[in-house]
């Protein structure tokens, strides 16, 4: 891992660079240059979920699911620590 960046972080720049890929600069009406588009910018076309937002979420729903299952399964006990 890189130092000082925890996982969401370096989720949103992977997300963030794939977004300028796709959507390509942007040119300046009044100066006519080319130019990256912004994090605000990336976010804004679609409305689209933040991706860390989602990923999170469908781990907590997956580990309410598995938390449901009951000790009889060998999912729920690698989830609460005894592997055996």
């Amino acid at each position: 891992m890189v130092a000082g960046i925890e996982g969401g972080t370096r989720l949103r720049v992977f997300e963030n660079r794939a977004l300028r890929r796709i959507f390509g600069p942007k040119r300046n009406e009044v100066t006519r240059e080319w130019r990256k588009l912004q994090n605000e910018e990336l976010n804004d076309p679609y409305s689209a979920p933040n991706i860390f937002r989602v990923v999170k979420s469908r781990r907590m729903r997956w580990v309410g699911h598995v938390a449901r299952m009951g000790e009889k399964r060998g999912v729920y006990n690698f989830l609460v620590g005894k592997p055996e």
